[in-house]
């Protein structure tokens, strides 16, 4: 009966530190690498102000315009996407849980041995059953977030906050249309 004890006490704190994710899982979170495709290069900053071709004084005196380029003003709402990041909300939990893990755990308990052993096992399986079923509550009431992180293109930072999980990548481009992403395209 002793076994039998120390087998469930072995198995709550098994099950309590897989819970809390103190032992590794087959599902980690390793960030995806694409094969193939090269960093993006990076852009060397732009002057604030394009250049104006000087006029030669042969011009200005014969009075002829200078050849102006037909120059676009640079997209000052226009980036790449460098990173989107799921962030994991998690609630404190109402103990509801861990009320009823502690009574599922203490009767699990109580099954097991006899005398002095018998109430190891109800103590041990209703602390196990505790934390087990606060780590149960709060996995249920999980929410998650998204951040997405633009370079623009007059190299500052940008941060987007997402509720459901964005379509971009890291790559694309996109641009900036009352305060939401747009696709290049």
């Amino acid at each position: 009966m002793v076994i039998a004890a120390v087998a469930v006490v072995l198995f709550c704190g098994v099950g309590s530190a897989a819970i809390l994710g103190w032992l590794p899982t087959s599902n980690a979170t390793v960030p995806e690498k694409v094969a193939g495709l090269p960093p993006a290069p990076e852009q060397a900053p732009k002057a604030a102000y394009p250049e104006a071709p000087a006029q030669s004084l042969a011009q200005q005196d014969r009075g002829q315009a200078p050849q102006q380029e037909a120059r676009q003003a640079p997209c000052t709402n226009c980036g790449v996407v460098e990173s989107v990041r799921a962030i994991e909300h998690r609630p404190k939990g109402s103990g509801v849980g861990a009320v009823g893990g502690a009574v599922l755990g203490g009767l699990l308990g109580n099954q097991v041995g006899s005398g002095h052993g018998r109430q190891l096992a109800t103590v041990a399986g209703a602390v196990g059953g505790a934390v087990a079923g606060n780590q149960i509550e709060g996995n249920m009431k999980t929410t998650h977030t998204w951040d997405v992180v633009v370079r623009m293109d007059n190299g500052t930072r940008r941060t987007f906050h997402n509720a459901q999980q964005p379509s971009w990548r890291s790559g694309d481009s996109v641009r900036v249309v009352n305060g939401q992403l747009r696709s290049m395209d």
